[in-house]
């Protein structure tokens, strides 16, 4: 165990259940995987203590609140005392929808202005790697949503998977997901086309009605998220893996220049990692009032060149610094997250120890450019999902799940 260099304090410690299992697997999960005990029945209760892939947001009033897939729905509940208790959950679709959510692909929530919540996740079709954009919102701090639309325009049924969803600096809703329709039409003539492409939607509206799906670029990775955020201006900013060539699956970055005006595709990575397969591993970002865009990524283009890898951008992405890599590769480190705070950058990924899995943290205090030790934040046996970063009032907020330990929510001094 690495010696802590910092003090951590464990804000909640609720559980939620996750395993790296098929989407329409029981809420009971196989009989050999460690569970939390409130979760060993089958079925498991109603409750983010028992869902799958829980994603967090702080509200403007610093409530925590949760979405999370079970029972074929997505779930969102409040939560006053960081994770201790929730609210009763609400459905988002109160009809039952087969909901594609694992660690890469799981619903999302983001904030409006006036305190709208937005979600958007994938429902799954009975096509294999086929689904839908989905979209509902909440406009009394959710209590109600709205019926859920399918946002994606091609109703062919293929993919439209991936989405990552923001709210950008006029307030207008901002969806952008991997889709095969362009595949799918080259397919038909007889065409290779690598890839999916990017594609996104925007609403001016609060969600009542989106844009026509605009194409952001051709050849993007099939199956790893998107990494999104906003940079100074309200722009949306967004990292993917792509596929440069015809089989060289690295990372491509494209800035808006105006609101509903995208920029050019730049690339954000030069690992040179050949393969004709989707990783299932995306990157992240995270860009604070500095403007610097903050990266991680993983790779394993060859065995000098593996793992999870950190780099920021001082120009809006037009060059990167050097590739600095993260965690032990006799570890498995993999599924890195970032947080900016300006000065302040934390990252964190898991590493498997055993049957453990590991969740690792490393600060800096200048901006990236030196780097404390990594330490252990937290363990637990078993599978465990990806970890996820959030600020609430300048704090850094980190939250990771698994099967055995539960919902954790940690909050991480600076360094």
């Amino acid at each position: 165990m690495l010696q802590n260099p910092m003090r951590v304090a464990v804000l909640a410690a609720v559980v939620c259940v996750f395993t790296p299992l098929p989407a329409d697997a029981t809420d009971g999960g196989t009989t050999d995987t460690p569970r939390h005990p409130d979760c060993r029945n089958d079925p498991a209760p109603l409750s983010v203590h028992c869902g799958h892939t829980p994603t967090p947001v702080i509200d403007g009033e610093g409530r925590l609140r949760v979405a999370w897939v079970q029972r074929d729905r997505v779930l969102v509940a409040a939560s006053d005392d960081w994770g201790q208790t929730f609210d009763a959950p609400v459905a988002v679709n109160p009809e039952p929808e087969p909901i594609d959510h694992n660690g890469e692909n799981r619903p999302k929530l983001a904030l409006g202005p006036a305190g709208e919540l937005y979600v958007s996740y994938t429902r799954r079709l009975e096509r294999r790697f086929s689904g839908d954009i989905r979209f509902s919102r909440s406009l009394d701090g959710g209590t109600h949503f709205s019926s859920p639309v399918t946002v994606n325009d091609n109703r062919e049924p293929i993919s439209h998977r991936f989405d990552a969803l923001g709210v950008d600096g006029e307030g207008a809703v901002f969806l952008a997901w991997l889709d095969a329709r362009d595949a799918a039409a080259a397919d038909r003539v007889g065409h290779r086309y690598p890839g999916s492409a990017l594609y996104y939607a925007r609403s001016t509206d609060g969600g009542r009605s989106f844009s026509a799906n605009g194409k952001l670029a051709d050849h993007s990775c099939q199956c790893c998220r998107i990494a999104l955020d906003m940079d100074p201006d309200g722009l949306p900013v967004l990292i993917w893996r792509h596929v440069f060539g015809t089989s060289t699956r690295d990372h491509a970055l494209l800035a808006f220049r105006d609101h509903g005006m995208p920029g050019e595709l730049r690339r954000a990575s030069e690992d040179g990692w050949e393969i004709d397969a989707c990783p299932h591993h995306g990157p992240g970002l995270s860009i604070h009032d500095d403007g610097v865009y903050h990266m991680v990524w993983f790779t394993n283009a060859s065995e000098q060149r593996r793992g999870p890898y950190y780099a920021h951008s001082m120009d809006a992405g037009r060059a990167f610094s050097d590739p600095l890599p993260v965690g032990r590769r006799d570890r498995s480190a993999s599924h890195p997250d970032v947080l900016s705070l300006g000065a302040r950058v934390a990252i964190a990924w898991t590493e498997v120890d055993g049957d453990d899995t590991i969740l690792k943290v490393m600060q800096s205090a200048d901006g990236g450019r030196r780097w404390g030790a990594p330490f252990e934040q937290a363990r637990m046996p078993g599978p465990a999902d990806h970890p996820l970063w959030l600020e609430s009032e300048g704090e850094a907020l980190l939250s990771w799940h698994g099967p055995a330990a539960g919902y954790q929510l940690f909050k991480v001094s600076a360094p």
